[in-house]
This record gives structure tokens, sequence and C-alpha cells, in this order.
């Protein structure tokens, strides 16, 4: 259509009681093939005002972009209820996958009634397991199922683990070009699958009579929208199966503090499913004693070594100053032989006299991988791609990217190094993200290895969940502290940038917290708002957009 002159694309999303007398025409229909139903019309207003952004902006994400080609075999009848197809499981096999947990059987009666929200913490290595049999119930009820994983490479085993069980009821809905995810989007609409496993824009998939919205590890950062409308799955898992009359299960063996704070029942096995775990006390470049002697005899081990490269420097060797980069000031790094800006990653050249030689203080993955492969009896390495330690004999030194749904990992030893540094890092959520990340490696060492924990706090909340295997403690003391930070846990948070006068706005929405910051000649501010005077406020930016007073408005932006 033209819209202020310009030819724009729009979306039909239902009749109108009233027809303006200047109604400009359709120029052009692109697509026969409906972007959206009603109740994702509804799902899409729902984000319209929780994350105060454009309907037509969140309209405009419901699908993957449109290959037109793809449409020349897609007729209307394509388009009504899909055949259902029976699991192969017996319910009896259901029955069993869950019969070890408290709540299990409430999580498999509210699937078959298609009512409720759940909150499942598995055994490490049942993980896979709950996902299929939770997936199982639903197919058995009559009803479809979506499961959302956060990572798309390599293939989760989770959604490994429900294509092997359901076949080609299955669209794996992970990554691809334009052209596949296209394809996909349209065969899941038009009635092909009964389930459909992907990552953040699953989702929205086009199922009908959806049953279950399953999220796996639901605790990880990639669950969090970065574009707008910023939203995270989590929260429109929750909505689109009450919208549905489905049933969500967020799945993670530590929840996100939002998710521990919505008072869902929670789905948590009898007994206690965890290995031991040895805290000591960080020695030198990560080399404690416990941690050596154990390395030696392990065969298949994980070394969690968060920091990067092989060390810092510290001094030019030419002058004696303190080493910084000469373009920004930033610390030096050396990582892959090679002297790098932390900051900038210029080369490393002395601020002060121009040498690039400078003295290190030796510690991190690089280095690890180095002394551990003169102690361990095995082969040591950093692959480039996730994966667990080969079954003949092997250690795997990674970071929190190599933390991945690998499957069960069988290990005999899990060692986390310099968990001190989760409370040096800056942000709201990094603590939590980092116990989140600790516990899915420490999980592979189930059912019969160990883990060591290097910490010189030992009675630190993080530290005492992974000797507890459970968070709850933790979260407890994160939710205290953010709210004494003046950002309580179920808040909405805004960043709002635009002109002068959008303090005073915001202010007339009585904030629970507000901070202020100029950027050129715009105004900057962060808000943070109770639930109940989102839909006021967002209202209000709205209006206030229009008159070129705010620019942007950001939701839950990383703190």
């Amino acid at each position: 259509m033209r819209f202020h002159g310009k030819l724009t694309r729009a979306w039909v999303i239902g009749p109108a009681d009233e027809i303006p007398s200047r109604m400009l025409p359709v120029i052009r229909v692109l697509s026969s093939v409906p972007s959206f139903d009603l109740p994702m019309l509804r799902l899409a207003r729902w984000m319209q005002e929780r994350y105060v952004a454009p309907l037509a902006t969140i309209l405009g994400s419901l699908g993957p972009p449109r290959v037109a080609s793809e449409e020349a075999d897609v007729t209307p009848e394509q388009h009504g209820s899909p055949p259902r197809r029976p699991s192969e499981l017996e319910p009896s096999d259901v029955a069993t996958v869950f019969a070890g947990y408290r709540g299990g059987r409430d999580l498999l009666r509210a699937i078959g009634r298609s009512n409720g929200s759940f909150l499942l913490r598995p055994v490490p290595e049942q993980e896979q397991e709950l996902a299929v049999g939770a997936v199982a119930a639903c197919l058995a009820s009559g009803r479809s199922a979506i499961v959302l994983v956060p990572e798309a490479t390599p293939t989760p085993a989770t959604a490994t683990a429900i294509a092997e069980a359901f076949g080609t009821n299955v669209c794996l809905f992970l990554g691809g070009d334009k052209r596949t995810r296209y394809r996909g989007w349209l065969d899941i609409r038009a009635g092909r699958y009964d389930v459909v496993v992907g990552t953040r824009p699953a989702v929205f998939a086009p199922l009908q009579d959806v049953g279950l919205v399953f999220v796996s590890r639901e605790s990880h950062a990639a669950h969090h929208e970065d574009r707008a409308p910023y939203h995270h799955v989590r929260d429109v898992a929750l909505r689109r199966s009450e919208l549905a009359g489905a049933v969500c299960v967020l799945a993670a063996l530590c929840p996100t503090a939002e998710a521990a704070a919505l008072g869902l029942p929670v789905v948590a096995p009898i007994r206690r499913a965890w290995p031991p775990v040895e805290v000591v006390r960080p020695g030198p470049e990560g080399r404690a004693p416990r941690l050596v002697q154990a390395l030696r005899t392990a065969r298949r081990a994980f070394v969690y070594a968060p920091i990067p490269g092989y060390g810092v420097a510290q001094v030019c060797r030419a002058c004696g100053s303190l080493a910084a980069c000469a373009a920004c000031g930033g610390s030096l790094r050396v990582e892959e032989g090679r002297v790098r800006c932390i900051v900038c990653e210029a080369d490393g050249v002395c601020a002060a006299c121009g040498a690039r030689s400078f003295g290190i203080r030796r510690g991190g993955a690089e280095r690890v991988e180095e002394w551990v492969g003169r102690v361990a009896d095995v082969p040591v390495t950093r692959p480039s791609r996730p994966r667990l330690p080969r079954t003949a004999g092997e250690v795997v030194v990674g970071d929190a990217g190599s933390v991945r749904d690998l499957g069960q990992g069988s290990l005999d030893l899990v060692a986390v190094l310099d968990a001190d540094a989760a409370a040096r890092r800056p942000g709201l959520a990094a603590r939590e993200r980092a116990v989140a990340v600790w516990m899915e490696a420490i999980g592979w060492a189930r059912p019969a290895g160990r883990a060591i924990v290097q910490s010189s706090q030992p009675a630190d909340p993080a530290v005492q969940a992974l000797v507890r295997g459970n968070p709850d403690r933790f979260l407890e003391r994160e939710r205290q502290q953010r709210e004494a930070a003046g950002f309580p846990v179920g808040a909405g948070t805004f960043r709002v940038t635009g002109r002068d006068g959008i303090e005073q706005a915001i202010a007339a929405h009585d904030p629970i917290t507000t901070l202020r910051t100029g950027h050129d000649d715009r105004t900057v501010c962060l808000a943070v708002l109770a639930p109940e005077r989102i839909a006021a406020f967002g209202r209000d930016m709205r209006r206030l957009a229009g008159e070129g007073v705010v620019e942007r408005v950001e939701a839950e932006p990383h703190l």
C-alpha cells in the first residue's frame, strides 16, 4: 500500500466496521498465504503491550522472510487442521520417565487436560528423555507440541532425541538459508508436522491446536531476543500456552530468577541426583593440588576455563611502563601467540614507547591446556566446536561456549576454574548465568563422576548451589540483591532514547527506578516499572513517538 507517499508492506488483520471516506487502494497482493491467524494476532497484540513495540514490527517477526517461489505448490486445502498421528511411545513408558519426579504425575495429568505451567528441574542425564516423554504425552492427547532450544549448532541432543522418537512427525526448525526456513514454515502451516523443534522463532510456529510448549534450558542467554521487539522466549511461551489452552514447561537445572519468581509448580527428582562436588582453593594458574591429582587419573574430563588466551600483558619490557593499548588504553591479552587489545582488538603496542615486547602474567584457557597436557595421561585439547571428550580418553578445555546440549556426559571429572570471577563480572544477571553454565557442565559428571570447583569463598551461595545441586537459596539471594539495587525480579525494564522531556514523561508513571544519561544531543533513560504500569507507559511512549519526542524503546536490555 501507499502510506505517507511511500510503498509500504502491510497485513490484513480483519474486517473494519467503518471505512474512511478517503481510502487508498491496495496496490498489489504480495502473498495469498496468511502470515498469522487470530490466536497469533492476539499474541502479537500482547507483545505490543508488554514490550512497547510497534505491532507491525511484531507481525514481521512471526514468520521467516518470504520466498515467493516456495508458495507455488501451496493450496487452500493445506490450510486446514492437521491430521493427528499417534505417538509410538506407550503411556506406561511415558509414566515411567516421570515416576522418579516429585510432581511428575501432576505434569502428565496437566498435559492430558492441556492446562497449566510448570518448572522442570531434570536429572542431568534425563533432560532429553523428559522432553521426549512430555511430547509423547501431548501427542497422545491429540494435540501438537513446540519444543524450544537455545542454539542451532551443533544440533542439540534434545532436538536429536525428539527427531529419533517421532520421525517424520517432527520439523527441525533450526537455522538454514531463507528458502529452507520458509519452506519449513509453509510445511508447518500446511499441517505436515505434529512437533516443531527450533530456536527463538519457533515459538511463533504456525502449528494448529498446540497442547505443549516446552522450553529447554530456559536459563540460556540465547532465549532472549536482542532485536526488536526484544522479547524473551520464556514470557512468549507462557503467554502462547495460556492463549492456546496449552501446557508450558520451563526446563532448566538452574532456572532464571524470573522463572523461579513465577511461583509455578516445580517438578524435581524425588531423590538427590547430583555428582559429588568438592570445593578447593584456587592454585596458581588454576593448578590446585587436588585438581592436579584428579587429572592424573581421569580418563574423560572437562575443564571449564572462562578466561580466554594465554595471559595478560603486565609491563613493557623496553621501558618498564604498565602495559596498555596505544589506541584506546585497554588491557592487552596474549591469544594464539599474538598480543592484542581486549577492548578494540588492535595489535599490542606500548603506549609509552611503541615497543611490542611485554612481560606476561600467565593465565587463561591456552595456558590451562598447556599445563593440563603435562599432567594428564590422555590427550588434552581445546576443540573449535563444542563436543564432549572422546570415549577413548580425552580432557577437553573449554569456556561457556563449550557448554551446550550435548547429551549425557558420563565424564569422570568436571573442573570449574576461577569461580570467583563471576562475582567480578558486570551485569545484574552475570552470576545467575554463570551458575547456570556451571551446573550444566557439572551435570556431565553424572552418573558416576565427580566435580572440583576452585573458589576462595566456599560458603558463597553460588558455590553452594553447585555443591547441593539446588539453586533455590542462590536465586533467593539474587532476588533480594536485585530488589535492593532497584531492579526487582518481574518488573519491566526499558531503555528509552529521545529528546528533552522523556524523563518527565517517564516520571509520570511512577517508576521503581529511573536512570538518566546523555548521548550526543539525545537523552537516554532507563526505567523500571511495575508490571501493572507497563500498558499505560507503552501508550504514552507511542504517543510521544508520534510527536517526535521518543525515538526508540528497548525492552529488557542487558544490564
